[in-house]
């Protein structure tokens, strides 16, 4: 998490900046958090955990220049465990590693200069320690500068300065991660400038380690920067991994199904995308089993309805022989089958459960079915106060 707090102010409650910089720590719970503009001097231990909200952290600082800057980092070292550190004018850098991955990552913490002739030499030092080879890297906070005219509104736009930054972006082959909620990241605060100086860039090796990334922003609240979040836990995996009719279990062929799917060969490094990789090769063996077995359920309690209707006639009128009252008798048990086995699905989709065995009132399966799918279907957005 990355956030330009614009001073932390005093100790004042719940309601102060601290207390509620608090509550957003302990309620998403970052594994990092980059601040910005702390306005703080040195600070120790005590007042780390305050506003961290836990006893469990590590951290780096820089202290406030006169009235202004300021910088700290802060991390969970039973989540990152960090091997080196580094502290220079507008940046704190952290290298490590998240446990259970074997790959180095550098954490840099940006607060960038606002004065044109400090910029450049602020774009050569990052030059510098961006020299190391093999290592990711994350690069977050208040660059104080925008890439594009389209992100600033009634303020300057420098040409020449976006140049800067978008050459130091590119010739470091780094990505800039996308902002998902917000368009702009500050809001001044009489409302009328907007501006996108804050962001993640993330090089290539750590985009294809952690695969799907966004950042979130959240609500000002008590600064005129909005605290971005850069996660992986927006990554969709798709709809559930499977539906189990209760169905399927008395069918012998579902165990081997599963285990043969389970054992397919998966690629994936990361544990959670390997278990839903795995959980997928089950989902699409199930489904393709569901289809050949079950797929003309419909068709078929037709077919065997009518074979015995059939028979029941002949047998009426006595023109019956011995072969045909076996066929009778097969055709009536896989009726009795198909109609049991439709009857436990619309049970199952239903989500009801009935004191008594045998109760198959479809219609009624139907309606609740109907029911549940209109309060559950999603019919529009508003977007921008507008319905859709």
């Amino acid at each position: 998490m990355s956030f330009n707090i614009r001073g932390f102010g005093g100790f004042d409650g719940v309601d102060s900046k601290v207390g509620w910089f608090r509550k957003m720590c302990i309620d998403v719970r970052p594994d990092i958090v980059a601040i910005q503009e702390s306005r703080c001097n040195e600070v120790n231990d005590n007042w780390v955990e305050i506003i961290w909200g836990n006893s469990n952290f590590r951290y780096l600082q820089k202290p406030k220049v006169e009235k202004s800057g300021g910088m700290l980092l802060i991390w969970d070292p039973s989540v990152f465990v960090v091997d080196d550190a580094v502290g220079k004018d507008h940046f704190l850098a952290i290298k490590g590693s998240w446990r259970g991955k074997d790959r180095q990552c550098i954490i840099v913490n940006v607060y960038g200069p606002h004065k044109d002739r400090d910029k450049k030499k602020f774009w050569d030092s990052l030059d510098q320690i961006m020299n190391i080879g093999g290592v990711d890297w994350v690069i977050g906070g208040d660059f104080n500068e925008v890439r594009a005219p389209e992100e600033r509104q009634n303020c300057i736009f420098s040409e020449r300065r976006a140049k800067l930054f978008n050459r130091f972006i590119d010739d470091n082959h780094l990505i800039d991660v996308p902002l998902t909620g917000k368009r702009f990241t500050r809001i001044s605060d009489d409302g009328k400038k907007f501006s996108k100086i804050d962001r993640f860039l993330v090089s290539e090796g750590f985009l294809q380690a952690w695969g799907d990334i966004s950042v979130t922003s959240f609500d000002r609240k008590t600064s005129d920067h909005s605290p971005m979040l850069l996660c992986d836990n927006n990554i969709d995996f798709g709809p559930k991994p499977f539906k189990l009719f209760d169905i399927w279990l008395e069918n012998k062929e579902v165990e081997s199904i599963i285990i043969e799917a389970w054992n397919k060969t998966v690629t994936n490094a990361r544990p959670d995308c390997f278990l839903r990789d795995r959980l997928k090769n089950v989902k699409n063996s199930l489904r393709e089993w569901s289809k050949i077995k079950y797929g003309a359920l419909d068709s078929d309690l037709i077919k065997y309805k009518m074979a015995v209707e059939q028979y029941e006639e002949k047998a009426d009128l006595g023109i019956i022989d011995d072969q045909e009252r076996l066929e009778w008798l097969n055709a009536r048990a896989c009726w009795l089958q198909k109609d049991k086995e439709k009857t436990c699905m619309l049970k199952q989709k239903a989500r009801l459960k009935w004191a008594a065995e045998g109760d198959d009132n479809t219609s009624f399966f139907y309606s609740t079915i109907r029911r549940n799918n209109c309060r559950t279907n999603i019919r529009g957005l508003y977007i921008d106060g507008c319905w859709e």
